[in-house]
């Protein structure tokens, strides 16, 4: 065992964050913790890296093991170079051994500048160089918080192997779902102050946790039935002369003072949205650039109202640029956006609106809007809070003292019901816990204007993307149908930047953005696929002819059915494959016009 929590308890105030809480660390162990944003998470992970006392219980690392603690929010000495922060605390012995290794590290994400100022760089980019200065550390147990946020999805990659791969004990704070699935071997659920451990990754524990309730749900059942029952023994008038009757009683009251299991509360999202027009976004030959940096040159896509896209693309390459263009936050050098009269955007920005720290949590989301009309009926701002999970006490409590992500949470929660019908979403997974996130992606797919998200979270992206936006840098944009998964396997292996710039203006009126289009084997198929479907309709009628004619042929009619159901099963998979190849022809030919 490398590291134990023991009936750790931590009290904030009014509020009871870790009650009688236990946790243990074995060598190669993988715990992912998880729970309702404001729950405790980064707390707990304080408390076991020794950042931060606990009010009761003990903390035990096994003897000589070095324990290494990325912080959800890194402190940093804003005048010392990347290189320098990486690695304060540690001697110019080791800084010369290992400084080939950091900047390899910190080119992988995203820093090629090791000489530049902490304080020039952005949120982003801090996370990244404190994730690189964690990582570089002889450690046998890593603690890490939020690990995956400000990382590309080419860099979530590179962790989750290098993770994979390491010997020690880890203990994380994530809300990558398929980051927990890979890389994991063990699941620890906070939930009011209990800490609920599940020997699984994230679908498994999925299905453990579901058990769990049903047993619960069971449990209780039972509990109600008897105390029914006995209720209704001691209604009749049942009086405690013998031992038995006395034992009865006290078996019922004993019923009577147990607790019914206790579940989370969640997120209720319900549809705010105005009115929709025809005309939405029109993006015209668009270009913009950032003094040598090129972010898009001649990109054109008009916005229809069932779209679902997500934006993605290496850090710098200009994904929040394209967001903040379609926002009109920004001015394009060349180019129009052309936003029609009835698009009302909701933009969920990745650094949020500067939220005041002394204002209240009600008077933030009742300056946007009063009250909010939905299709359940009209709800007061006070009752959105509730749903959103912000009881009475967070509701008139300064915003400053939430947690990173109950503000995350209170910054979405003003977005929607400002009544949007068209959603631009910067790294909405960034801070908000798996709960609501499933709940976010459940309202997205039932949302009835277009959503467009820039997001690393890849399980996000299979959820609610239909097609992907590649931003490559320097002005190129790649478009994908399909979701993430869909995008892995169609885009072109990578490969080295080999044209010279010379070579770049021997085209200027080719724009950059590749439009959707068949791929060779998918033209071929869509030239052919109604001849296919013919004949399959053709097969399956002939069987059928056969099947009225085999009489009394038993062994005939039997081989017969099987046929027809080969032949059923061929028809609706070729028919499936129309729908897709007819879908993709027609938004191609409406590129063209």
């Amino acid at each position: 065992m490398l590291l134990s929590a023991e009936n750790i308890s931590k009290n904030y105030g009014t509020k009871q964050l870790l009650q009688d809480a236990t946790l243990y660390l074995n060598e190669r162990e993988r715990i992912g913790i998880i729970g309702i944003n404001g729950t405790g998470k980064s707390t707990l992970l304080k408390i076991l890296a020794g950042v931060e006392e606990a009010d009761e219980g003990r903390i035990t690392v096994q003897r000589n093991a070095r324990v290494a603690y990325l912080p959800q929010n890194p402190v940093m000495d804003d005048n010392r170079t990347v290189l320098e922060q990486v690695f304060s605390g540690f001697s110019p012995e080791f800084r010369e051994v290992n400084e080939y290794e950091v900047k390899a590290m910190l080119s992988r994400l995203g820093i090629n500048d090791f000489e530049a100022k902490i304080g020039t760089l952005s949120g982003g980019q801090k996370k990244r160089a404190a994730l690189a200065a964690t990582l570089i550390q002889p450690a046998d147990v890593l603690i890490l918080d939020e690990p995956t946020n400000h990382l590309d999805s080419e860099m979530v990659m590179w962790l989750e192997d290098k993770l994979r791969r390491f010997s020690g004990g880890m203990i994380m704070v994530t809300h990558d779902r398929y980051f927990l699935e890979r890389v994991v071997t063990k699941i620890t659920e906070l939930s009011r102050g209990k800490l609920y451990s599940y020997e699984a990754n994230y679908s498994k524990y999925l299905e453990l946790k579901a058990e769990r309730y049903e047993m619960a749900e069971a449990s209780e059942r039972k509990r109600q039935a008897i105390l029914r029952r006995e209720k209704e023994w001691i209604m009749r008038g049942a009086r405690a002369r013998g031992t038995k009757s006395k034992e009865r009683i006290e078996r019922y009251n004993a019923l009577k003072d147990m607790e019914a299991p206790e579940t989370d509360d969640s997120v209720q999202l319900v549809t705010m949205s105005s009115r929709l027009g025809k005309k939405l976004i029109e993006i015209d030959n668009v270009s913009k650039r950032f003094g040598e940096n090129t972010v898009l040159d001649g990109f054109s896509y008009n916005v229809k109202r069932s779209d679902r896209i997500g934006i993605v693309g290496k850090n710098g390459a200009g994904k929040s640029t394209l967001l903040n263009l379609i926002a009109g936050r920004i001015e394009p050098d060349s180019g129009v956006i052309d936003v029609g009269a009835t698009v009302k955007i909701g933009y969920f920005s990745q650094e949020g609106k500067e939220l005041d720290p002394d204002m209240r949590v009600y008077d933030y989301i009742r300056e946007t809007a009063a009250e909010v009309k939905t299709e359940e009926g009209t709800f007061s701002a006070s009752q959105m809070l509730e749903r959103f999970l912000f009881n009475s006490d967070l509701q008139y409590s300064p915003i400053g003292k939430l947690s990173g992500g109950e503000r995350r949470r209170l910054f979405l929660l003003n977005i929607l019901v400002s009544a949007p019908n068209i959603l631009l979403l910067d790294e909405p997974t960034n801070d908000l816990d798996i709960e609501t996130l499933t709940i976010l992606e459940d309202y997205l797919n039932s949302f009835s204007g277009a959503v467009i998200a820039v997001s690393h979270d890849r399980y996000f992206l299979d959820k609610i993307a239909e097609s992907i936006f590649d931003v490559r840098g320097g002005g190129e944009v790649d478009i994908y149908s399909g979701n993430f998964s869909d995008y892995l396997e169609k885009r072109p292996p990578e490969v080295e930047e080999r044209t010279a710039p010379v070579k770049k203006l021997a085209e200027p009126s080719q724009p950059k953005s590749r439009k959707l289009k068949f791929s060779f084997k998918e033209q071929r198929e869509y030239e052919t696929i109604d001849a296919d479907l013919a004949a399959l309709e053709e097969e399956k009628a002939r069987c059928e002819m056969d099947i009225a004619a085999s009489g009394s042929d038993y062994v005939r009619l039997m081989e017969l059915n099987d046929k027809l159901a080969d032949i059923g099963r061929r028809l609706d998979e070729k028919t499936e494959r129309w729908l897709y190849l007819t879908e993709l022809a027609e938004q191609i030919e409406s590129q063209g016009k």
